[in-house]
Order: C-alpha cells, then structure tokens, then sequence
C-alpha cells in the first residue's frame, strides 16, 4: 500500500497591517500567538484594525480578503496549539477574519 503525505502548507502572510502608525500608541496589528490587538488589547481584528484595513485596501479589496483568509490560517493554527481542546470554531474565526471583509453578503439576500 502506498501512502502520500501531503505536503504542509507555508507561512501565510505576515501581520503587518493596517500599516497606519502613530508615536503615541502602538499600532492596531495582531499579537501573536494569542492574536490580539497590540493596541487595544481586543480580538484581532478589532473595530480600529478593520476601519483601517478597509481604508488601506480601499482600491484593492480583493487583496484584503485574500490577506484576511491567509491570517486566518495563521491564527487557526496558532490558537490551536495554544489550546487544542477548547479553541475558537472554524466558523468563528471564519466570522472574525473574513466575514466582515469587503465581499460578505447578508443571510437574506440568498432568499
């Protein structure tokens, strides 16, 4: 019997957006491994890190799912080995990362 493992995929993106800085508070990027907001201590992305992900990709919004669904990966994986046995659900880190992105459609629009 022959058996294939499949390869293990790559690094995602690295989490360095939004890239908006100021000198006074340290920017709204995530904290790995815990993947939260190194300004505001809240779940990544927070309310600030989305407004301005979405001003940064403004002109590319198809970059920012394509970034947001490469994060996601990296964070599933993190919060996993963190903690295998009570992490957050596929679905919601799907709704945390990606779902509020520039592509989502409500639940009533497929009726």
């Amino acid at each position: 019997m022959v058996t294939s493992k499949l390869p293990i995929p790559s690094a995602g993106p690295k989490p360095n957006r939004p890239s908006y800085r100021t000198e006074t508070a340290p920017p709204h990027t995530p904290l790995r491994p815990m993947w939260a907001c190194r300004s505001c201590g809240r779940p990544w992305p927070c309310a600030e890190a989305r407004l301005l992900l979405k001003v940064e990709y403004e002109a590319a919004l198809p970059a920012l799912s394509i970034y947001l669904s490469g994060l996601m990966y990296e964070a599933m994986r993190d919060l996993f080995h963190l903690n295998p046995h009570d992490g957050p659900s596929p679905r919601e880190m799907f709704e945390r990362f990606v779902a509020w992105g520039p592509f989502r459609r409500s639940i009533l629009e497929g009726r």
